[in-house]
């Protein structure tokens, strides 16, 4: 899982690349975390989605766990560009319900 960011503005953008699952999260929670703590002065974090190839339920604890971090700085967290079978995810376990899709 490759991870990059750039900050536009208020707006921290995560751009996740490769495969979302229980071999790659550790590192890419680690890296998150770190780059949410150094940013936690924007309004909100949008993760893009676009090149995840695959994610499974792993991937959804990790969402869920950015999401909670970045509560605790008042940061809103969105979901962008996930491809039709991680949106079909997503929808069905009511993860936009927290982080809506932009």
């Amino acid at each position: 899982m490759k991870l990059q960011s750039c900050r536009r503005g208020g707006s921290l953008y995560v751009y996740l690349e490769g495969e979302l699952d229980e071999c790659s999260v550790a590192e890419t929670r680690h890296s998150a975390d770190r780059l949410i703590d150094e940013n936690a002065g924007v309004s909100r974090a949008i993760f893009n989605l676009a090149g995840v190839r695959f994610m499974d339920s792993t991937a959804i604890g990790f969402l869920i766990g950015r999401y909670k971090k970045l509560r605790k700085y008042g940061i809103g967290m969105f979901l962008e560009a996930p491809d039709a079978s991680a949106d079909k995810i997503l929808s069905l376990s009511g993860v936009y319900s927290l982080m809506p899709k932009v």
